[in-house]
């Protein structure tokens, strides 16, 4: 198969919460049937332009939550000004772990996901000059937590900063953290690899 390469997370981002309902859940179960769907996602919340309003993402938020613990899958998180709702929503299903995909966060939220055994999804970010908080957090978090990405077309590393992302570019990632951490590159490599694999259970 030319496509055995591919895998998936299904789900609906927080700007597409108001499509959330029983038969889009339904659509999602169904899809989940394939054994290359290895998580749900990416959902979560987005309170920057607050649209749709914030019960309708928690709601669609919490729906998709509730497939995740039932399918025993884990999730892709993305979390954007709501870090104090987002926390509150995950406390409620403790069996489902995953990634806060493009952390945002505080220092104290990383610890407080690190602790629950969350893993922390690290972009070109991390090589801004003025990322000072979350370079802090790639210092203070385990490499068995840390998984790396690109979240393109979106915030490409420094030197591409501004341009059209692409995983070419991780290398840029990897150095970063790898010198954040006195550690070797291929130390970061090795690390984020197994932490995909384990989480996404990537070897089923």
């Amino acid at each position: 198969n030319r496509y055995d390469w591919i895998w998936a997370a299904v789900g609906s981002h927080p700007d597409d919460a108001a499509q959330v309902d029983e038969a889009r859940i339904e659509e999602y179960r169904a899809l989940c049937e394939d054994p290359r769907v290895k998580a749900i996602g990416e959902i979560g919340l987005d309170y920057h332009y607050e649209d749709p309003p914030r019960d309708v993402q928690q709601r669609a938020f919490r729906m998709q939550m509730e497939l995740a613990q039932k399918l025993s899958l884990p999730v892709v998180i993305h979390e954007r000004e709501a870090h104090e709702d987002g926390l509150r929503i995950i406390s409620d299903f403790p069996d489902v772990t995953g990634v806060f995909h493009c952390f945002s966060g505080s220092y104290e939220m990383a610890k407080e996901l690190i602790r629950r055994g969350w893993y922390i999804g690290f972009t070109g970010v991390v090589t801004f000059k003025n990322a000072k908080k979350i370079k802090e957090v790639v210092q203070m978090a385990p490499m068995e937590r840390i998984l790396l990405e690109t979240d393109s077309p979106y915030l490409a590393p420094v030197p591409y900063r501004g341009k059209r992302n692409s995983s070419l570019y991780l290398p840029y990632v990897v150095q970063e953290i790898a010198e954040l951490k006195g550690i070797s590159e291929e130390e970061v490599i090795e690390t984020t690899e197994k932490n995909a694999v384990r989480l996404f259970r990537a070897e089923e």
